[in-house]
C-alpha cells in the first residue's frame, strides 16, 4: 500500500502528501541541525507538528526564521523528507507584516527602489566613479565600472551592503577583471543581486527580482551572470 493511503493527514504545510506519514521521528535531522534546541524546537519537531495539524503553530513561531536553509537534516533524514521545502513554504505563509527582522522591508524597499537598501540611482553612479578614481590611484590605470555596456560578457550583479557599508569589498572582483582583461558591467538600476522574496517565502516577489535580472542579460546582451553570494 502507498504511504500516502495510511492515515492521510490534511495540513498547509506539506508539499508531499506522503512525506509526514514515512517520518521514522529518529532524530537524525535533529542531530545535523546547527540551531537544534533554540526555542525547544528542532527539524524533527517541526515535521511532527505539521503532522499533527499544528501548522499555524508552527508557521506563528520563530523558528522558521531560525532555521537557516542550510539543508543538512534533509540530506541526513533516511526517509527523504522534504524539511527545506516545509520551513520555506513556512516562512511564506507567514502574514508579511509579521515577518520578524528587516526581511520584509527589504523586499519592499527592492520592489520600490531597486535594492534592499533603498540607495538612490544617483548615490550608486557616484560611488562607482569615485571608487574607479581610487582603483586608479591604486595602481590600475585607466580602470572604471562599465555601467549598462551592451553585449559585455559578465554581467555582475551587487549585494547593496557593499555600496552601502563594504564599498571596498568590491574591488576585489573588479582587480580579477582588471588583470583578466574581462569584459563585464553593472546595472545602472534594479542592480540587486540578493533575492529576499527567496529568503522570506515571498514567491511573486521573488519572481519579480529574477526577472529584472534576465531583463538586464537580454537588454544588454550579456552570455553569463555573477551573482553576490
Amino acid at each position: 500500500m502507498e504511504p500516502a493511503a495510511i492515515n492521510p493527514k490534511q495540513s498547509k504545510l506539506r508539499v508531499a502528501p506522503e512525506w509526514a506519514d514515512v517520518c521514522f521521528t529518529c532524530g537524525t535531522c535533529a542531530s545535523g541541525c546547527p540551531v537544534t534546541g533554540v526555542d525547544g524546537l528542532d527539524p524533527r519537531k517541526a515535521v511532527r507538528m505539521a503532522a499533527l495539524g499544528l501548522d499555524q503553530e508552527l508557521i506563528d513561531s520563530r523558528w522558521p526564521w531560525i532555521c537557516t536553509l542550510c539543508g543538512r537534516c534533509e540530506y541526513a533524514c533516511p526517509q527523504g523528507v522534504e524539511i527545506l521545502k516545509m520551513m520555506r513554504k513556512a516562512r511564506g505563509l507567514r502574514e508579511r507584516d509579521k515577518v520578524p527582522g528587516p526581511i520584509h522591508k527589504g523586499v519592499v524597499m527592492d520592489l520600490n527602489k531597486g535594492n534592499n537598501l533603498g540607495i538612490p540611482k544617483p548615490d550608486f553612479l557616484f560611488l562607482l566613479a569615485d571608487l574607479s578614481r581610487e582603483m586608479e590611484a591604486e595602481g590600475f590605470p585607466g580602470f572604471y565600472v562599465p555601467v549598462d555596456k551592451k553585449g559585455a560578457n559578465v554581467l555582475v550583479t551587487i549585494n547593496s551592503k557593499e555600496p552601502f557599508g563594504e564599498p571596498d569589498d568590491m574591488k576585489f572582483w573588479w582587480r580579477i577583471f582588471y588583470a583578466a582583461k574581462e569584459d563585464w558591467t553593472v546595472p545602472s538600476a534594479n542592480w540587486e543581486g540578493v533575492n529576499w522574496g527567496l529568503f522570506s517565502g515571498d514567491d511573486a516577489s521573488m519572481k519579480t527580482f529574477v526577472g529584472r535580472i534576465v531583463e538586464h542579460l537580454e537588454r544588454l546582451e550579456c552570455k553569463t551572470l555573477l551573482l553576490p553570494e
